[in-house]
């Protein structure tokens, strides 16, 4: 079976079109409620929180693909200027201000459901060009998220179950399962899952390399029904990718994204940093968290940098 024929008949199976409504603009992330949310507090016993996020400064991922860079931080305001009274204000008063320039993509974030099309069309069913135009994703931008993306959180380590996975390990619904009984948690309904696979690790002792769109281990295409079945509301990697690459297909890119986002309406996210708190879960043995990352509510953004806080 070839790309083309695999990705339309996951696409007609696996498809939550119409699921929630023809103006849905929320995809699986309509899997959290509010019982969702107060049963994931309820998992907060220590107090200890977790930033899931990389930096993002110069010295990130980012080699210029697509134009995507790393951030560009430039200080505006100054001490230097406080000192030497450039600044004007009275009575001794300074500060500093800088600014940031970035891909929204550029390090630990979320896919947005305006990301990635299907021969044409976006989330539900939506023609692309009437979603995203040159003024944003007029429909889906990832505003929409800015509050319900929180709930349970729970950390698939597969790395630590099968080793480091090496380039190209195609990660699959046996893993994915089998990582789960390991640690005896369930995956299921409303869940952010977070899968780690040991890239990021391998690229902070070995350098960034081609970490940026090269050959990294992943979810496989088929771990699709795995992905839709459980309705997880949303799944994150440590990988830039999300699914494995190079991809299982001949001339193929990213097949995965191509069925699980404007079909499942499934919430991505990748870059994330999960080193710190797969040591915690491996010392304490509790593998699932409250989990809250909001993307910043950029207007009719289809992607956005975020700092994911797990909380046990």
């Amino acid at each position: 079976m070839n790309a083309e024929q695999a990705i339309a008949e996951a696409a007609a199976k696996y498809s939550n079109w119409g699921r929630w409504g023809a103006d849905d603009v929320l995809g699986t992330v309509n899997f959290i409620g509010p019982a969702e949310r107060r049963a994931a507090a309820a998992l907060v016993r220590r107090g200890e929180a977790f930033s899931l996020s990389q930096r993002f400064d110069a010295d990130g991922p980012q080699k210029g693909w697509r134009r995507r860079t790393n951030p560009v931080h430039t200080m505006t305001d100054t001490g230097l200027d406080a000192v030497h009274g450039d600044q004007g204000f009275p009575h001794g008063f300074g500060g500093a201000d800088d600014v940031i320039a970035m891909p929204l993509q550029c390090s630990t974030q979320w896919d947005g459901l305006g990301h990635i099309f299907d021969h044409g069309r976006a989330w539900n069913g939506r023609p692309a060009d009437q979603v995203v135009t040159s003024e944003g994703d007029r429909v889906t931008g990832i505003e929409h998220l800015a509050a319900p993306v929180a709930g349970r959180g729970v950390l698939l380590d597969v790395a630590a179950v099968y080793g480091e996975l090496p380039d190209g390990f195609a990660i699959t619904e046996e893993h994915l399962t089998a990582t789960a009984e390991a640690y005896g948690v369930r995956v299921g309904r409303g869940d952010l899952v977070c899968v780690r696979t040991g890239r990021l690790a391998r690229a902070r002792r070995e350098g960034w390399g081609d970490y940026a769109g090269g050959p990294a281990p992943g979810l496989s295409f088929w771990s699709a029904g795995w992905l839709h079945r459980t309705e997880i509301a949303a799944i994150a990697t440590d990988t830039w990718g999300f699914e494995v690459r190079p991809n299982e297909f001949d001339n193929a890119f990213q097949p995965l994204h191509q069925v699980v986002i404007p079909h499942l309406g499934l919430l991505v996210g990748e870059m994330w940093d999960l080193d710190a708190l797969a040591a915690d879960c491996a010392a304490d043995g509790v593998h699932e968290f409250f989990l809250t990352a909001p993307p910043l509510p950029i207007t009719g953004a289809v992607g956005s940098p975020v700092n994911p806080l797990a909380l046990k």
